[in-house]
């Protein structure tokens, strides 16, 4: 599994991804159970609200090589700043109308 990890803008202030490297080194959280090898192709954040550049960093993130764009906890949860992105679903369909089949998504990390 090749990842590709997108964060919310806005908690870079606050969070430098530890427990996203963390969750995929140990297995745990959404990769508890994924036995093939991982590899972080890369870790970037949407590009602001509404998640103007997500689509355009997705796109990116596959051709670099990952066959898996994962939205950090961030995104759906809100963590560390308790507040959830309001465009996460639209940001989503958005991506994976653009990128078509073939490519899995994960809804969080840990």
């Amino acid at each position: 599994m090749k990842i590709g990890i997108i964060r919310c803008m806005q908690t870079e202030d606050y969070c430098p991804g530890t427990a996203d490297f963390q969750v995929v080194r140990e297995r745990a959280g959404v990769f508890e159970g994924v036995t093939e090898e991982i590899e972080i192709i890369g870790f970037i954040n949407c590009g602001g609200c509404p998640a103007k550049k997500a689509v355009l960093r997705a796109r990116e993130l596959i051709r670099r090589g990952a066959d898996t764009i994962v939205f950090a906890s961030c995104i759906q949860k809100g963590t560390p700043i308790g507040y959830p992105c309001p465009f996460a679903k639209r940001m989503k369909e958005l991506i994976a109308k653009d990128v078509g089949e073939g490519i899995k998504f994960l809804d969080y990390t840990h």
